[in-house]
């Protein structure tokens, strides 16, 4: 893929998250991307991940959610005002809340895919569902409730 991932976009001072820092060299570095309406996120699991052999660990997926949320906030509002993804200032966010429902056992050997949609924006808060697929069958759902960060977050104060 030649397009740029959302968190490709992510200011250096904000780029170490363990699930989507591009920066975090021991992270999971999960690359979101549009697909029309929807955010998409495709990753493979690591043996490191297992819950039990040939399932995946149930905080991995939440992170999966978590991230991806997170991301699809930041280039939705980028949507929403109309500016693309490199303008200043950089739109980045944090979660003030996620819910995880697990519906069925996710497999480790095979590529999950997390998909979003952006149920509201309303000020600072975008709230975005996702659901968590392998082998085309939703083994999560999940919603995030990202807030736009604040400025001294990434002042590191």
């Amino acid at each position: 893929m030649t397009t740029k991932a959302f968190q490709d976009y992510y200011p250096e001072n904000v780029s170490h998250c363990y699930g989507c820092g591009r920066l975090n060299e021991r992270g999971l570095r999960i690359r979101t991307y549009w697909e029309g309406e929807e955010s998409v996120t495709r990753f493979r699991p690591r043996p490191e991940h297992t819950a039990i052999p040939g399932y995946v660990y149930g905080g991995l997926l939440a992170s999966l959610v978590d991230c991806h949320g997170t991301g699809t906030a930041a280039a939705a509002m980028y949507q929403k005002d109309g500016r693309s993804m490199d303008s200043l200032p950089a739109y980045r966010f944090v979660t003030a809340s996620l819910h995880v429902d697990y519906l069925a056992p996710t497999p480790l050997d095979t590529e999950l895919e997390i998909r979003g949609r952006v149920k509201e924006i309303k000020g600072r808060r975008v709230v975005v569902e996702a659901t968590v697929s392998a082998n085309g069958k939703i083994t999560v759902r999940g919603e995030v409730v990202a807030v736009q960060m604040p400025e001294s977050f990434s002042a590191g104060s």
